[in-house]
């Protein structure tokens, strides 16, 4: 409906954002609307390569800040993103799979949201095209999740935290970084 639900600031110093880029450690604060952080997102420093399948990616969701309530880890497979979302206690809860190739060229990108089987797709994280112009000239980039709505809220705010984990991964690039 367009209205701003959350304020987002990443907590990271200038030395990361710089030598790290899009593989650096941060932790971003979500709040609300009156100022209150309501979820924070941790991610470690983790390689990058899909070679190294024993340094995945990983992302910590906190509700309230302190309190884990979900993980997002990366899963190795050769050619897809693929991750698994995770309750508080790390039981496996949804998969997220990605496309072979994320072209970003005149469309949408989709990162299915799955059952554990893989085999019925219950949501999606869709980074959208928001055009020529600003595609290229800004670093700006529009999300959109959909979920079932009797999804338990604490795996709603994981799926919202993968949101993140996947726009760095694949969406974020070194050479639009500013400071």
């Amino acid at each position: 409906m367009g209205q701003q639900v959350y304020f987002v600031a990443e907590e990271n110093d200038c030395c990361n954002r710089q030598v790290c880029g899009p593989l650096r450690s941060f932790i971003i604060h979500i709040q609300d609307n009156f100022g209150q952080e309501v979820i924070r997102l941790t991610r470690p420093l983790r390689c990058g390569s899909c070679c190294c399948p024993c340094c995945l990616q990983e992302l910590e969701v906190q509700s309230p800040p302190g309190s884990p309530i979900g993980y997002v880890t990366q899963d190795w497979h050769p050619f897809l993103p693929k991750f698994t979302v995770q309750s508080a206690t790390k039981v496996p809860a949804l998969k997220i799979v990605g496309p072979f190739l994320d072209c970003t060229c005149c469309s949408d990108v989709n990162f299915e949201i799955k059952s554990l089987a893989e085999d019925v797709v219950v949501g999606r994280i869709s980074k959208q095209w928001s055009g020529f112009e600003n595609e290229m000239f800004t670093d700006a980039d529009n999300f959109g999740l959909q979920f079932p709505v009797d999804l338990d809220v604490r795996i709603k705010a994981v799926i919202l935290g993968a949101c993140f984990l996947i726009d760095f991964m694949f969406f974020e690039h070194t050479e639009k970084q500013q400071n």
